[in-house]
């Protein structure tokens, strides 16, 4: 449970520096996009990449053992943000993953989730770059219920 408990701490330690970023995002025509095709060769095989993105093994890990899967990815390459924030809200639904939510604030994050686990995709720009960092974990237990009466 305390593992659980370090690995949110974590995760929402590492949302929250790389929002402290907050990089401006290059503007792009982008009235006609075109699509993205994800990778063949990726860490996670229900967690998609865009073809073209290069792992960065040096700021990435993974860990999975006995059903339970830890990672942050990063990949680096070249793309529209927009590009790639439909790439995800499409391949990750082909996945059973569940859009939560997307928060845009410089940078771009979609949380996702399904029955067990969470993954959180961040978006960022380097120089004319793109950065998509990917942190996947097991889901949290939740906080206990409290007490209709006060414990004396």
């Amino acid at each position: 449970m305390q593992n659980k408990l370090g690995f949110i701490r974590l995760m929402c330690l590492v949302s929250f520096v790389l929002l402290g970023g907050c990089a401006s995002w290059d503007k792009k025509d982008t009235t006609n996009p075109a699509l993205l095709e994800p990778q063949a060769m990726v860490k996670f095989t229900d967690v998609p990449v865009p073809s073209g993105f290069k792992l960065l093994p040096k700021s990435s890990y993974s860990f999975e053992t006995q059903g339970i899967r830890v990672g942050m990815l990063k990949y680096q390459g070249k793309a529209n943000p927009e590009q790639i924030v439909s790439f995800y809200k499409e391949q990750m639904a082909m996945s059973n993953w569940n859009l939560l939510n997307i928060i845009e604030y410089g940078e771009r994050q979609l949380n996702f989730d399904r029955d067990t686990e969470t993954c959180v995709v961040i978006l960022s720009s380097k120089g004319n770059s793109m950065i998509i960092s990917i942190a996947l974990g097991p889901k949290g237990q939740g906080m206990p219920k409290k007490e209709a009466k006060p414990v004396k």
